[in-house]
């Protein structure tokens, strides 16, 4: 097969907008690609035909990517299509291994110093050398600080500034968070060490400073491809612009409404400002999704259509191109264990019926929020595994403090309620029901902890539970054998954060109540639409099945919550039965376009069942019909037209031409009274009787 045939072949199946990727002229090309819409195939297919018609050579291309899965994946789909040589690796193993070969030459023949694995160790000894004796937690969230600022280019004697202009949420006062900053690089120097950052930065210095090392970078690389460019920080952006020298022959693909990362240094200004600062780019957006049903895609536009700020200038509305699927389901429930409990058995019923547990995920804004469905799921004898993160029962703060609350069972009080007796008991490792600490990690430790305090809350309300501290502590370690048990395949349990990049035919997402998603720590309008994305990303992560549902309680008879403000306004089904009961039965559902399967927001829109741009489908003799018996049945009552049906609600019927009474009720705006006045005639005018013949029996009957 010769070179252009081979180009021919990489083509074949791209569709317009792909192909326009692919085929875009040598120079600054932006690709925004929606989720699903066949980016990484966009990305290698573009190198490969470069390479096939001869434009460049792979052994000149520097693909750069934010995790080695994905680097992976684009070496594997380059050697398919038949071209090899290209470097793909993540910015740091790109930066190590440059740094490794010109070391002598840039360290004057010394050894490259060690690298650091993490920078907790360090920072907890620099915490302790300004005074601050920082535990594990902390110095998590002072190490995480100090990343951040590294990545943006932040000296310590410009971090209180920075992080004031950044509105950062510090671990401690920022000034003290500086002079730890400043110890850490005191130490690591005297001890010989880089970390990450440093070897990014010695990437760009030995390129900045060196001339004879520049030139040969140059030489090596000289056409560049960026992936998830939505997630670059400035300190990668320096190495990029490093690599480059000036050139222009750069591939970036990226989406801004994926922008979830910000808390870390990452900012899409380099996307979204792309065109402007590469002036003549070609850009091109990939806008139709192969990985999920229109009914999925139908429901991210809506949640993303109501985004503000910079992301929202690059939105893209999605168009599925998979057969339709089900309709998304919103479920409410009383309280948060009726949820997991309710999860755990549709998946159990969905692995029953053929779905792989590999192919399930239950996604949710926090870790914490973990414990309530690894119960579940295990009662369930569902297997499931967690991703991204320690099973609640083997983190090192729950450890200790189930050691503590076995330590306080000697000395507790019977009279002690058992939440207060909790509380007590947690005091030993330093928890306190106060507001959280600041700062990711610990935050995620005091949040686990009240997790803690939340089960206390349910066994003490649990009237066949074994009664007090000693049988709640009982009862912990029961739930930490049951989630010890090792699987080989199981139910993803994942953050929506640790989420992204992944995908799954069914999808549950839980826990959309104000206060959880979108956090109470989101206080800015960036931090809100910030979490208006990550819903969106965890949306786009179902193939197939979607399950979206909230608890109006955190615990049973525990203070009423709010739904997440992300959501729709969706459809309301009501049940009968008590309150709890009805909570349960309440099915919102997502109503979408039967011709184009987009989400219909709007009443009119869902009465009709169609977008109002869609071709309408109306049977013109019907409608007229029903208007004729609408005015008959008005003049009779004395009332006016609109009292009977109003004109959307004909219209809906005479595109729809329901046959049976359950399709009659599935029209909004027609409920049990009106079909119970109307039904039967309206059914019969749409069989195709005569408005003579339904009125005259009509009045046959009376």
């Amino acid at each position: 097969m010769g070179v252009h045939s081979g180009a021919e072949r990489v083509l074949a199946g791209l569709d317009p907008e792909q192909r326009s990727a692919v085929t875009a002229p040598a120079g600054p090309v932006c690709i925004l690609a929606g989720a699903g819409t066949g980016k990484t195939r966009a990305v290698t297919s573009r190198i490969a035909y470069r390479a096939l018609t001869g434009d460049i050579a792979g052994r000149h291309v520097l693909a750069v990517t934010f995790t080695a899965r994905a680097a992976a994946e684009m070496r594997s789909r380059l050697t398919v299509l038949g071209v090899q040589g290209v470097q793909a690796r993540t910015f740091h193993a790109a930066a190590l291994r440059q740094v490794r070969y010109f070391a002598p030459r840039l360290l004057a023949g010394r050894a490259m110093p060690e690298l650091l694995d993490s920078k907790v160790r360090v920072v907890t000894l620099a915490a302790a050398k300004v005074g601050l004796r920082a535990d594990r937690a902390a110095a998590r969230d002072l190490a995480a600080e100090i990343e951040w600022a590294k990545s943006s280019l932040v000296e310590p004697g410009e971090y209180v500034v920075a992080a004031a202009k950044a509105l950062r949420e510090t671990p401690y006062e920022p000034a003290r968070v500086a002079d730890v900053f400043d110890a850490y690089e005191r130490l690591k120097r005297g001890n010989g060490v880089i970390d990450f950052e440093d070897m990014l930065r010695a990437a760009v210095w030995g390129i900045e400073e060196h001339p004879d090392v520049a030139e040969q970078v140059r030489n090596q690389y000289r056409h560049f491809v960026v992936d998830e460019y939505q997630d670059v920080n400035p300190l990668q952006q320096r190495l990029l612009e490093a690599w480059l020298g000036g050139r222009d022959d750069l591939t970036v693909v990226g989406d801004a409404s994926q922008t979830i990362y910000s808390f870390t240094g990452a900012t899409s200004s380099y996307l979204v400002d792309f065109p402007r600062l590469h002036r003549g780019a070609t850009v091109v957006r990939l806008v139709r999704d192969y990985r999920s049903t229109p009914q999925v895609v139908g429901l991210a536009n809506a949640v993303i259509s109501q985004a503000r700020g910079t992301e929202a200038r690059l939105r893209l509305e999605l168009h599925g191109q998979r057969r339709p699927g089900p309709e998304p389901e919103l479920r409410i429930f009383t309280d948060e264990p009726a949820e997991a409990n309710a999860v755990a058995a549709r998946c159990r019923a969905l692995v029953a019926g053929g779905t792989p547990a590999r192919e399930i995920a239950v996604l949710f804004r926090t870790n914490a929020q973990s414990e309530a469905y690894e119960k579940a799921l295990s009662e369930a004898g569902v297997p499931y595994v967690l991703q991204g993160a320690e099973r609640f029962f083997e983190r090192p703060e729950v450890r200790q403090a189930m050691i503590a609350l076995r330590a306080a069972t000697r000395s507790a009080s019977v009279d002690t309620p058992l939440p207060a007796a909790v509380v007590e008991g947690l005091s030993a490792v330093g928890w306190a029901p106060d507001a959280p600490p600041p700062g990711g990690a610990a935050r995620e430790r005091w949040e686990a902890l009240a997790a803690l305090v939340q089960l206390a809350e349910e066994y003490a309300a649990d009237a066949e539970a074994e009664p007090g501290l000693t049988g709640f502590t009982e009862e912990l370690a029961r739930r930490a054998a049951q989630q010890h048990v090792p699987t080989v395949e199981g139910v993803t349990l994942a953050s929506l954060h640790s989420a992204k990049g992944l995908e799954w035919d069914a999808v549950f997402l839980v826990g959309l109540a104000e206060g959880t998603l979108p956090t109470t720590y989101a206080k800015t309008m960036e931090q809100v639409e910030e979490e208006r994305r990550l819903l969106y990303v965890g949306i786009t992560r179902a193939r197939e099945w979607l399950w979206l549902s909230y608890a109006t309680a955190r615990s049973p008879g525990g203070r009423a919550r709010r739904p997440s403000r992300f959501l729709p306004q969706l459809d309301r089904s009501g049940g009968g039965g008590g309150p709890a009961r009805r909570a349960e039965r309440r099915r919102p559902q997502v109503v979408s376009c039967r011709i184009c399967g987009a989400t219909l927001l709007a009443g009119a829109d869902r009465k009709l069942g169609r977008c109002p741009t869609c071709p309408s489908d109306i049977d013109e003799e019907l409608y007229e019909r029903l208007r004729d018996w609408r005015q008959r049945v008005a003049g009779a009552q004395k009332v006016p037209a609109y009292v009977v049906f109003t004109d959307a609600t004909l219209t809906a019927l005479a595109e729809r031409k329901p046959g049976r009474t359950e399709e009659l009720v599935a029209i909004a705006g027609i409920g049990p009274r009106k079909v119970g006045l109307y039904g039967d005639t309206v059914l019969a005018l749409v069989a195709g009787a005569t408005v003579d013949e339904v009125c005259s029996q009509k009045t046959s009957e009376n």
